[in-house]
């Protein structure tokens, strides 16, 4: 074989090596070959999505201020984030949470209802109250079967301190103007026209609950009515009475969530979790800020000494 021929075999060796090299890559951005999963069973990837839910729910707090905290902004965030990952099938709520504001409560619990991917929620020690509500929503609800499950029910927790202060020496009132504007101030007790007002929110706020735990569990609300009234049940408790689907352990509901996922096999698990930037310190402490500004109930509800919460 002479030189030229020689050459023109390496050039046409040189040309299929490149043309295979660039089909190589073609077929990988389009998710042919590589880790696109894109011979998977499931419509998207095959990974679960845990996002831990443990802490009281509230607004506008951070953990760093005392106690764990968890904020509708942050679990919806996350599960948007899953959302729009194309590798997640599905969604593991992990939950241990007392519960805690009604309207936090709700905007997670609309957000699980609303999230186009199957969610799953696991119920550790505690799942209650605004927490459950949360859960209620979920495709599919595991708890252990000693975890603390339920305590349907709204507290509105006044507190009353003028026998303190008077014994101390302290003469502390308010010039208002509005009848009702210091209601549920510490320093005198409730009239019976306001112990009555706050009553029928109380009522009202219940029965919204009872309602919104009836729809999202498929069950008739009178049934619902008689097994709320802020009983507390263990998960196996819960399961015979229908708060809960089935009782198990975290791995459990892993499974079940991948099920749903429609991933066939072995699954990959992801944790997604808030970011701790300095940012997110300093919006949340102005948040604590600006709830501060302002008087009467509303401030008074946020300084404790009238609590109002799914608990």
């Amino acid at each position: 074989m002479n030189k030229n021929n020689k050459i023109i075999i390496a050039l046409i060796i040189g040309s299929l090596f490149a043309v295979l090299l660039l089909l190589s890559a073609f077929m990988a951005i389009l998710g042919v070959i590589g880790d696109n999963n894109t011979f998977s069973s499931s419509p998207f990837g095959d990974t679960v999505a845990v996002i831990p839910l443990q802490g009281e729910i509230a607004y506008g707090q951070s953990s760093i201020l005392g106690g764990e905290i968890v904020t509708p902004d942050t679990i919806i965030g996350e599960i948007r984030q899953a959302e729009a990952d194309s590798d997640v099938s599905a969604i593991l709520l992990d939950v241990n949470s007392p519960g805690g504001s009604p309207v936090a409560s709700e905007e997670i619990m609309t957000a699980v209802k609303e999230c186009k991917k199957p969610v799953v929620v696991w119920i550790s020690d505690v799942g209650a109250s605004g927490a459950y509500l949360t859960a209620s929503a979920a495709d599919k609800i595991v708890a252990s079967p000693t975890s603390m499950v339920g305590s349907i029910g709204v507290l509105l927790d006044v507190t009353d301190l003028s026998g303190l202060y008077q014994k101390i020496g302290v003469n502390k009132y308010a010039i208002k103007g509005g009848e009702f504007k210091d209601m549920g101030a510490d320093y005198r007790n409730l009239t019976p026209e306001e112990q009555q007002m706050m009553q029928d929110m109380v009522n009202q706020d219940y029965d919204y609950f009872i309602t919104l735990v009836a729809q999202n569990r498929n069950l008739d609300k009178n049934y619902v009515s008689t097994i709320a009234e802020g009983k507390i049940y263990t998960g196996t408790q819960a399961k015979d009475i229908k708060l809960i689907d089935d009782t198990g352990g975290k791995q459990h509901a892993l499974d079940l969530a991948a099920e749903l996922g429609g991933i066939k096999g072995q699954y990959k698990v992801i944790t997604i979790t808030p970011p701790t930037t300095l940012e997110g310190i300093v919006n949340s402490l102005s948040s604590n800020a600006a709830y501060s500004l302002g008087r009467g109930i509303g401030s008074l509800m946020q300084e404790g000494s009238i609590q109002y919460v799914l608990r």
